[in-house]
Formats: C-alpha cells, structure tokens, sequence
C-alpha cells in the first residue's frame, strides 16, 4: 500500500446506529444467510447426483448457485457480527481482499446468466441443434470466459484503489467495502479514477443487461412456433430467468452506472443484490422448476430412506 496513507483500519457505519435494530437485523440477515447455503448448496449437492439433471442449464445453475455461495459468506458473515456485536471495523488488507472477491464472483455471475441465456435462446430457438451447439466443452468454455470476465473485472476495479494514499477520516458510510465509499476517503483528486470505476463496473452491467434484454425478446418472438405445452415450459423456465437478472441487474447499474458519488440509500439498495438476490435464486429456480423439485424430492426422498433402513 502506498507509503502516503497512514490508515491502517475503516470504521464502518453499517446499516443503522440504533442498537436495537441492529440486533433485529443481524438476527433477519442469519435467517437470510443460513437460507442462502442451504438453498444454493442443495441446488449444487442435486445436480451434481442427480442423474436427471444432466442438460446444460443445469450445469450453469449449479454454477451460479455456488458462486451464489462464496458471494453472500464474503459479504454476510462480516456484516451479521457486525451488527451483533457493533465492532463495526475492518483492517485496510481484509478491505483491500473483500473488495476484490465481492467483484470478482458478482462480475462472474453477470457474465454466467449471459451465458444461461444464450443457453435459454439455443434450446427455444434451435431446438434441433440444441445438443449439438450446446456441447460439454462448449459449456465449460462459456463458464471459463465467465470466471475470466469476473476476475479481470475485479483486477481492473482493485488496481485503480490499491496504493491510493488514504491520509484520514477512516469512517466509511458502509457496511462493507466497497469503491464509491472508498473513493470518498481517498486523499487525492479521484475524478478520472471514479471515472474508470463506473466505466468498468457500469458499462459491464448495463451492456450484459441489454443483451439479456435483447436474447429474451428474440426467445418471446420465437415462442409463437412452438405448441402450447412447450410455450408453457419456456415461459416457466425464461420467467425465473428474468426475475433473476431484474433482481440483480436493476440494483447494480443504480449503483455503478454513474458518476462516483454517494447516496444514503446506496446502503439499503446495496443489501437487495447482496444479500436477497443469493437467497431468491434457489427459490425463484426451485419452485418454478419441476424437473428440479422432482429431482430433489427423489433423490433426497432415497437418502432419506436408505437412512433410515
């Protein structure tokens, strides 16, 4: 870190100042956490047994479920004893290393439901050619270019901070580390870096969130050639797919396609994709979904019993 900061440690605000609402709220964000592994651990433990679960969309669900995972315990651990104990601080290294997972596995998942849509678009609109287009090492190419996409994402938005000189405050109205809130208590003019922070981080959400956008609507005009049942079917699986990108996307080109200037609701927005999106996706995938709760219901209905015998 550059020789010029002397700040060794960040105050965190966190969400509230009031010690009650901060012992409600780190009992919710538990209940919202603790639903979070396990529903995105038992998506990831089905489709990695399951022999029914086989197909492509499978494979990049079980994927995001567990990049859904390491997303939430980088973020809610810290965020959960914060709010319990009110020791609201964190050392300039962990900052410097959540900023970098928090990035690094939330830009992964914007660029792997681009590649589940692509998934979504090749089996509605070529069925025919589905298994062909959409091979093994086509999928495991498209989730390769996806963790490659969140890490250089994340290379880009940590070198453009680390070694900035941080000279004082040391409090950051937050709950966690993130580029915004750290720009703000940099003690330099940060106004092309702010610059390059929304160009990254924005420009990326808004461009994968179009194109999900413009696949979705090419998918909806296509459906008109297919029968009622497999109509049914598309709509049912292309409809938890747009709640899942509307959930995450709206939220994330409020925060970051813009210029880099902080707001008091920047915190409250912040937790939707933080903390509630990872928690809805299994839910949204789950319930929609009947090959996945017939699959879960089989083979943890087994389990079940061979435990029991």
């Amino acid at each position: 870190m550059n020789s010029k900061s002397n700040v060794t440690y960040f105050v965190l605000l966190g969400l509230t100042q009031n010690p009650k609402e901060q012992k409600v709220l780190s009992v919710l964000f538990l209940f919202f956490y603790i639903l979070t592994m396990g529903g995105n651990l038992l998506i990831v433990m089905t489709v990695s047994v399951s022999k029914s679960l086989g197909s492509p969309m499978y494979f990049f669900l079980a994927n995001l479920s567990f990049m859904d995972v390491i997303y939430s315990s980088v973020i809610s651990p810290k965020l959960i004893s914060d709010l319990f104990f009110g020791e609201n601080i964190i050392s300039l290294k962990i900052c410097m290393i959540q900023l970098f997972t928090e990035h690094f596995f939330g830009g992964s998942e914007v660029f792997l439901l681009l590649a589940m849509a692509y998934d979504r678009y090749v089996a509605i609109c070529k069925p025919l050619h589905y298994l062909v287009i959409m091979r093994q090492w086509v999928c495991v190419l498209l989730l390769a270019l996806s963790w490659l996409g969140g890490f250089l994402h994340s290379v880009i938005q940590l070198s453009t901070i680390y070694g900035l000189p941080f000279c004082g405050p040391n409090v950051m109205d937050h709950y966690m580390c993130d580029m915004y809130p750290l720009l703000k208590l940099v003690c330099t003019d940060t106004y092309v870096i702010g610059f390059l922070v929304a160009a990254n981080g924005g420009v990326i959400c808004s461009v994968v969130f179009l194109l999900l956008l413009i696949s979705y609507g090419v998918i909806w005009h296509s459906l008109e050639n297919l029968s009622q049942e497999g109509r049914r079917k598309a709509l049912q699986t292309c409809g938890s797919h747009i709640t899942v990108v509307v959930f995450f996307f709206v939220p994330c080109i409020f925060m970051y396609a813009r210029p880099a200037k902080t707001f008091p609701f920047d915190k409250s927005v912040s937790v939707f994709y933080t903390v509630i999106t990872p928690m809805l996706n299994p839910l949204i995938y789950t319930l929609r979904n009947t090959e996945m709760l017939n699959a879960m219901k089989t083979l943890w209905g087994k389990k079940t019993t061979s435990d029991r015998t």
